[in-house]
């Protein structure tokens, strides 16, 4: 088969193609190091490695207008999966230490988030202020337990450092899931969406800090923070606003939402694969 031809026959699987084969010399190149400089809070190279897997993501869920076949469709499917699965920056680092500076930058974000939480009772039902509250009383010191281990892990990353780490931010992850089920309860449409979109950007942070210490654990590790984690992320999905995620991550690396929004799905799926 003449490769020319096929390429203007099948123009959106070879696009896929090309766009894979970026995705995975990028993913091959930060790994050892090359960066080919700076852009925003992350590289150029996982910036590129970014961009084509969300160009690939609209590639398989965006028709052009002209018959597709069902083995098409699926094989981009599979592609745009292909691409999911491989890292791309929110969910990787290159050290424990530019893990540990990454996990220390999200520390102000979510303190003001908790801040957030504290403040919103006032703004809810007088009847569901109290459940609003009871699901979010530890958050304070959850998060401040949090923000003081990544900051001593920074300081001096060792395996009982890393250990407490993973320990507490699994501890945290666990309070917000129930929080986020308490909450869907309420009654009161609006009390509901508030109080879930208030707990919804911790939840955010929390799973953008849970990604960063997956990626420098064991899978020992792993498998212990996962026997710590009784409800799981499948639980807590519907309560939850990709939009507003994605937003969120965007804001805090300086991104496009559409990029941050293949990052969030792409920390979800690990944190599920992982047992989460």
């Amino acid at each position: 088969m003449n490769p020319i031809s096929n390429i203007w026959k099948h123009p959106k699987t070879s696009a896929a193609g090309l766009l894979i084969a970026v995705v995975t010399i990028a993913s091959i190149l930060s790994q050892q190091g090359v960066s080919l400089g700076s852009a925003g809070s992350g590289t150029v190279i996982t910036l590129v490695s970014a961009i084509a897997t969300a160009l690939l993501g609209l590639l398989a869920r965006d028709p052009d207008g002209s018959p597709v076949s069902g083995g098409s469709t699926a094989k981009l499917g599979a592609l745009a999966l292909i691409a999911l699965l491989l890292p791309v920056p929110f969910a990787t680092g290159c050290s424990g230490t530019t893990v540990a500076q990454d996990i220390v930058n999200w520390t102000p974000a979510l303190q003001s988030a908790v801040t957030t939480v504290d403040s919103a009772a006032s703004l809810l039902a007088p009847g569901d202020a109290p459940i609003f509250n009871a699901a979010t009383i530890g958050f304070d010191a959850a998060s401040n337990l949090l923000v003081a281990q990544a900051k001593a892990y920074l300081a001096n990353p060792t395996a009982s450092a890393l250990a407490l780490l993973q320990t507490q931010v699994v501890t945290f992850q666990q309070q917000v899931n129930a929080a986020l089920l308490q909450a869907g309860r309420i009654v009161n449409t609006a009390s509901q969406q508030h109080a879930l979109a208030c707990i919804q950007a911790v939840a955010t942070i929390v799973t953008a800090i849970f990604a960063l210490v997956q990626s420098i654990s064991s899978n020992l590790a792993l498998a212990r923070m996962a026997s710590e984690s009784t409800i799981k992320l499948a639980a807590v999905r519907p309560y939850l606003d990709e939009s507003k995620g994605a937003e969120i991550v965007a804001g805090h690396y300086g991104e496009a939402v559409g990029l941050a929004r293949v990052q969030v799905a792409e920390a979800e799926h690990g944190a599920m694969q992982a047992g989460f």
